[in-house]
């Protein structure tokens, strides 16, 4: 069976799904999956909904934003491979005792590419007692750009991902917060619609099977060897920068050690969703996400690739 699988857009975190491919997690159990690239994410869902992509890999964010919009859709989370919040803020001076509080002090630039990481950040702030809009934002600049503000010293802290947050460390800047700190925040799924899914379960299966034994070797991988396997999807990063950005993530276990999405990561997305105003529906867990095939996986006690 050919799977086409829609890339939400390129990024190191999403290094499983990469290792996979390059790995032959999915030859191995026996299904064809071509990456092809979404336009922009914001149409990934829609696309699953029109037949133009089998499956794509995305943030629970965008099933919960379709439920939303449109509640009879049936698209579902079936293997989650990003379980922690892969964002840093990282501060032009050092911060080793950070508080959520010292927002509120500093000029901080969010991410503007994808709303998740703010929407993360703000429930924090107010999980602390903070009012979010009480922050001195600066909310309209890629993370090209708040990097080269950071370096200039025009901000205070930055929300980055990786490799822009290591380079910076690497250029004299601080990390004031690793996000994944924070526990279970569900960030990156396999999805689908729930008549694919229900329709092709030994495809999906096997898709779940592969992504599995590729989340089980990259937890045990050295970080070099890690970065070697997914280095072609990066040609712009030098392999001494990705090992590290690898290592870091790595030791912040970002990456799940099971392809089961967990409620209490599902719930705490939801929660900064809703707080920060992305949704007002409140899709159940049970309508959005679908373990069977995960928990199938776990149980087979399947070995490393």
């Amino acid at each position: 069976m050919k799977i086409t699988l829609f890339e939400n857009l390129r990024a190191v975190f999403y290094a499983p799904f990469y290792a996979a491919h390059a790995l032959g997690a999915y030859q191995a159990e026996g299904v064809q999956v071509e990456i092809v690239t979404s336009p922009t994410p914001a149409v990934t869902a829609t696309s699953l909904l029109d037949g133009t992509a089998d499956v794509a890999w995305g943030g629970p964010m965008r099933v919960l934003l379709t439920y939303d919009k449109h509640p009879e859709c049936d698209l579902v989370l079936f293997a989650e491979a990003v379980t922690r919040d892969p964002f840093f803020l990282v501060g032009h001076e050092p911060r080793p005792e950070f508080q959520p509080d010292d927002l509120m002090r500093a000029r901080v630039a969010s991410v503007s590419e994808v709303p998740t990481p703010w929407l993360c950040l703000q429930e924090d702030l107010r999980r602390a007692g903070l009012d979010p809009a009480g922050v001195d934002r600066v909310r309209d600049c890629t993370m090209v750009e708040n990097a080269a503000a950071l370096r200039a010293g025009e901000i205070d802290v930055a929300q980055l991902y990786q490799p822009y947050a290591e380079e910076l460390v690497r250029d004299g800047a601080h990390i004031w917060y690793a996000a994944a700190t924070r526990g279970p925040t569900a960030y990156t799924s396999l999805y689908t619609t729930r008549r694919r899914f229900d329709s092709e379960p030994e495809t999906i299966a096997a898709m779940v099977r592969g992504l599995y034994r590729t989340l089980k070797w990259l937890k045990a991988a050295p970080p070099e060897r890690a970065a070697e396997a997914i280095a072609s999807y990066f040609p712009t990063i030098a392999p001494d920068l990705l090992t590290a950005c690898i290592a870091r993530y790595q030791t912040l276990q970002v990456w799940n050690q099971t392809p089961i999405l967990s409620r209490d990561g599902f719930e705490r997305l939801k929660a900064s969703c809703l707080s920060g105003g992305l949704i007002t529906r409140d899709t159940p867990y049970d309508t959005c996400v679908d373990n069977r095939h995960a928990e199938a996986a776990v149980a087979a006690g399947l070995p490393p690739l």
